[in-house]
């Protein structure tokens, strides 16, 4: 039974009716359960390198700094390139799977695509799970990286696609929401797990990263696949039949022929990562590498990744360390809440211009209270005063987790026509991946040597990318998936400019030259 019935705006006037079918929400839902991975692998791994037996079996050397406080400055005890790498070898492997995961989206589909990171996890998780030594460890890492990039390839893309247009933005964000709830899980697991007896708990911790990862198997089994994916391999009844299924009428006629006339437009594109290149490409291209870039240099993964070592740093014990993880994780799936109901009513430039506020404001607090209280050898952040840096950084949290954590993935998902969508995917999910590792890496080492300017390190990213947002960023809510160039790009003030084909471009430019008595060729 469908849970309720509107239409969605079309150019020139059309109305696409849809419904909110059950089938959609489930498998939006399922399709979103990629997220809970990547969640639990962001936040596990910094919870096990917080714990002694994970660091005396791998990393014995942090281990002696951690048991030697004279020996090293408080903001120095975990930098250590292999536990970093432990971190980012994820990200890395990612980083060079979205380049094949490209081409089984486009050529696979969608459904397929995320099956194959369902594999990827799994093979991942038995690896670390029963990891023996540091090689062991890194290639589950890297093969749970392989999953990465094949999930955060195709899960957004299926989200934006088989939602109704008015509901997009809420629907996507599960992805979202799905990576707070997994790192919150994970943070969880962690502090249970730290007080196992014996010394195996982080390998339940790790382990247990194979619920997720079933999930997503048994959800990519199941699912069906976007009308958009079917249409553009070919299979033009399949797609209308699965397109009268989820939208829940059997008024779709104009919606299934905007589809095919997208697709064959796309099929035109011989070389979709070479025509991202071109003019009428660039904004969809800038906007998509700008706000992967924006969003790493925003600290959120520095901080979700090494949570417990963040807080260890600062004073706090082990278990009072990944406690305060656990509270952070929790602000971050209630805020990501918000974001569900509210980005598509107050839209998607709002969130960010409100939050890029309320990240500075607290990013800068926390380095006051830092430079103040924390220096190199000694601590002086008293029970109050911890609380508050713990305040915070909740506090900054949770402006992320209602903007950009989930709109970084969603406005990119959503403005690439289909002729250069997968590409533009693969490209945005390159680029994320890439800063993801830099910071994963470099974190812990920029801690070292920052100490608590790495927080104004972040505060001043965060004032350049809200400028970003206010000139050049435009506004998507409610706009069909398909009509983005003529309703958004063609009415910015800059990016109208780029949205004429490079021929078209030069015959402008010479009808204007000549009208007005110049020559453009003299230029050569």
């Amino acid at each position: 039974m469908a849970g309720g019935g509107f239409s969605t705006s079309g150019a020139g006037g059309t109305h696409f009716e849809a419904k909110i079918t059950p089938i959609v929400i489930i498998s939006c839902i399922m399709a979103a359960t990629g997220g809970l991975m990547f969640g639990y692998d962001v936040g596990v791994s910094g919870g096990v390198t917080s714990m002694e037996p994970f660091l005396h079996k791998f990393f014995p050397t942090v281990y002696k700094r951690t048991k030697d406080p004279g020996l090293n400055s408080n903001y120095c005890k975990y930098d250590n390139q292999g536990l970093q790498l432990f971190t980012s070898s994820l990200y890395l492997a990612g980083l060079t799977a979205t380049f094949f995961a490209s081409y089984t989206t486009r050529k696979l589909g969608r459904r397929l695509t995320m099956l194959i990171a369902g594999f990827f996890f799994i093979a991942g998780v038995v690896l670390n799970a029963a990891a023996q030594d540091l090689a062991m460890l890194i290639i589950g890492r890297i093969l749970l990286g392989c999953g990465v990039g094949f999930a955060n390839q195709a899960v957004p893309l299926f989200l934006s696609e088989i939602a109704p247009t008015r509901i997009r933005g809420g629907l996507n964000i599960l992805f979202q929401l799905n990576v707070t709830i997994g790192i919150l899980f994970a943070n969880l697991v962690n502090y249970g797990t730290d007080k196992i007896s014996g010394g195996w708990g982080w390998r339940l911790s790790l382990g247990l990263a194979g619920f997720p990862a079933a999930l997503l198997t048994l959800g990519a089994l199941f699912v069906v696949d976007t009308p958009n994916s079917l249409i553009e391999r070919g299979r033009l009844d399949e797609g209308k039949q699965v397109l009268r299924k989820i939208r829940g009428t059997d008024n779709i006629e104009p919606e299934f022929l905007e589809l095919v006339e997208a697709s064959r437009i796309a099929k035109e594109v011989k070389h979709p990562f070479r025509n991202l290149l071109q003019r009428k490409n660039r904004p969809q291209l800038i906007i998509s590498v700008a706000l992967q870039i924006f969003q790493q240099f925003t600290g959120i993964n520095a901080i979700m990744f090494y949570a417990p070592v963040l807080f260890s740093t600062l004073g706090f014990g082990s278990s009072a360390a990944l406690y305060s993880a656990v509270i952070t994780g929790a602000v971050n799936v209630l805020s990501t809440v918000v974001s569900v109901y509210s980005v598509d009513k107050l839209g998607r430039r709002v969130l960010l211009l409100e939050a890029g506020v309320q990240m500075l404001l607290s990013q800068v607090i926390i380095a006051i209270i830092l430079g103040i209280k924390v220096t190199d050898h000694s601590d002086d952040l008293s029970h109050g005063w911890g609380i508050f840096v713990v305040v915070m950084i909740c506090t900054y949290v949770s402006a992320f987790a209602w903007s950009w954590g989930p709109l970084g993935w969603l406005i990119p998902s959503e403005t690439f026509p289909l002729e250069t969508r997968s590409a533009g995917q693969s490209v945005t999910v390159c680029v994320n991946l890439l800063f993801t590792f830099i910071m994963a890496q470099a974190f812990l080492s920029m801690l070292c040597h920052f100490k608590y300017g790495i927080f104004l390190f972040f505060s001043a990213w965060i004032v350049v990318m809200s400028f970003f947002v206010f000139f050049l960023l435009p506004e998507t809510k409610n706009i069909p998936i398909e009509e983005m160039t003529d309703r958004v790009w063609k009415q910015h003030w800059l990016w109208k400019r780029f949205m004429v084909d490079e021929d078209e471009d030069v015959d402008v430019v010479k009808k204007n030259g000549y009208a007005n008595g110049y020559d453009p060729s003299s230029r050569l």
